[in-house]
């Protein structure tokens, strides 16, 4: 592992609670866990020094449940969780009711989700209190919006504009992609280019049948997104107008994606068997990169396992860290792999934790 000096932290959400776990030197190691038992099923780490972080959970029987703490996770106190207001009689479409908060996202002092059933909720006071964004909910096309893998659609991927404050993207499953640029106003569909295999060839490109898996924005070149979608891979250059297929080693299925803070044209996929089976090509867990913009990928596989594996690694499984060389990616069977040098090499932190389903890097 490079980087000897830095002190950086991650928080992987599982099934059975929160891991915090600390990097000094070259290892990391478990410093604390919370809400062990609980499905926790993401995490927003604390923006800066003095910022609130958030913890979402799913209880099932007892509701999505939603944690903040101002101590970096010393201590927690359970606040409001988004709220859907009463539905009207008659309305189409799943039940208005918060099944999961399934995306958190800093952006311009506002805290953004994004939850099942496709709804998205803005903060303006830290995650305390939430309203819900009725321009984007009151969309008609929602009307088909479908649930991939879950009865109701999910949002998933937000992506706020690091120089625009009112420019916003973000990604449903089943639903496509969706973009403001006048703070929520108003939304505009942006998934042109995307193919749904999956579809009637009729609706194959029809931007609202989309399921994009999930998609990310560099930091430094804000215009260029990332997306790992049902059918393959996408990058946009103009900001999510356009998108353009790649083809990626082994398959080009998969569900998590991470890009380069600094560099638009590296990207990291973990790649698998499609559908029903959804588990690593021929039984190894690799990393597919590119690094000139999706034109040839390397496949890397040090320090991962190459036979027998049946690690899935799901759509908020994959971090990089802000230094672009550290990376953590968690799966389905609870293991654990970190990267100091983008990816060259693996090292397993973590061998018996409950099943993941997101990783933050602070």
């Amino acid at each position: 592992m490079t980087n000897p000096a830095r002190d950086d932290r991650a928080w992987i959400g599982t099934r059975k609670g929160l891991v915090e776990m600390h990097r000094r030197g070259a290892t990391w190691q478990v410093a604390r866990t919370h809400f062990v038992g609980d499905p926790v099923t993401m995490t927003l780490p604390p923006a800066g020094p003095g910022r609130p972080m958030l913890a979402a959970l799913n209880l099932g029987h007892y509701g999505a449940k939603l944690h903040l703490s101002e101590d970096e996770g010393a201590t927690w106190t359970e606040v409001d969780a988004p709220a859907y207001p009463p539905q009207p009689e008659g309305a189409p479409g799943p039940a208005w009711k918060l099944l999961q908060v399934w995306a958190l996202e800093h952006a311009d002092g506002a805290v953004w989700a994004g939850t099942l059933p496709g709804g998205l909720f803005r903060s303006a006071d830290g995650g305390r209190h939430w309203s819900l964004v009725d321009s984007l909910w009151r969309r008609p096309e929602r009307e088909q919006w479908m649930g991939g893998g879950n009865d109701a659609p999910a949002m998933h991927s937000i992506c706020p504009h690091p120089g625009r404050p009112d420019e916003l993207l973000v990604a449903i499953s089943c639903g496509g992609a969706w973009k403001t640029t006048d703070g929520g106003q108003t939304w505009a569909l942006s998934a042109r280019g995307m193919r749904a295999d999956f579809m009637p060839p009729e609706l194959a490109e029809d931007q609202n049948a989309q399921d994009p898996h999930r998609i990310v924005r560099c930091a430094a070149a804000p215009e260029v997104l990332w997306c790992q979608h049902h059918g393959g891979i996408w990058r946009s250059t103009d900001g999510g107008a356009n998108w353009h297929e790649l083809k990626a080693p082994r398959s080009s299925f998969g569900f998590a994606v991470a890009v380069h803070p600094q560099d638009p044209d590296t990207a990291w996929f973990v790649p698998a068997v499609t559908d029903e089976l959804r588990i690593p090509v021929d039984g190894a867990l690799v990393v597919n990169r590119t690094r000139d913009g999706g034109k040839s990928f390397e496949t890397l596989t040090t320090g991962l396992p190459q036979q027998d594996c049946f690690d899935l690694v799901y759509r908020h499984g994959l971090d990089v860290s802000a230094d672009g060389r550290t990376l953590m990616m968690g799966s389905t069977t609870g293991h654990l792999w970190a990267s100091g040098d983008g990816g060259d090499s693996w090292q397993m932190v973590a061998a018996h934790l409950a099943p993941i389903g997101t990783v933050r890097l602070g």
